[in-house]
């Protein structure tokens, strides 16, 4: 039994093969992704983040708590990306302006800059990592199984 008090169905192997190559792809896939930007001598793939999802956004502005969930991060682990973008002028914190007791991420021209001369590095990763992996009609199966997977956790 289960929490739930639903009773435990066992995996099928293939279920197994699938709940392990994809628990693997998880841990592995960041990691390694990092690893080309660095020897690119580019971004980090936390800060990438980061930058990417500020370049993304209205005013190229995120309240920080809104940058964390959009990253995955806690709001400390945040705090730790933005402080290290702060300091090399990439990433600017300024008071949110509703109720000016949060704060926000703001990209600034050097930070946008900085992702546009990393973004060829992050691709190439991307694509060589999974997307060679992945054409035609299997993408977009494994898109719709992803974004169902995500929806209900």
């Amino acid at each position: 039994m289960t929490v739930t008090g639903d009773p435990v169905v066992p995996m099928t192997p293939d279920e197994e093969a699938f709940i392990r190559a994809l628990g693997r792809v998880i841990q592995v896939l960041p990691r390694s992704i990092d690893a080309d930007m660095a020897s690119a001598r580019q971004l980090p793939l936390s800060e990438y983040t980061a930058l990417m999802h500020l370049s993304e956004a209205p005013g190229r502005l995120m309240r920080m708590s809104e940058l964390a969930a959009s990253c995955d991060l806690s709001l400390s682990g945040m705090t730790r990306i933005v402080e290290r973008l702060e300091r090399q002028d990439l990433v600017k914190r300024v008071k949110c302006e509703e109720d000016r007791r949060g704060s926000n991420a703001m990209l600034t021209e050097a930070g946008l800059a900085r992702l546009e001369e990393s973004w060829p590095a992050h691709l190439a990763s991307v694509r060589r990592q999974v997307l060679d992996h992945v054409q035609g009609e299997d993408l977009a199966r494994l898109t719709d199984v992803l974004k169902r997977i995500a929806a209900a956790t």
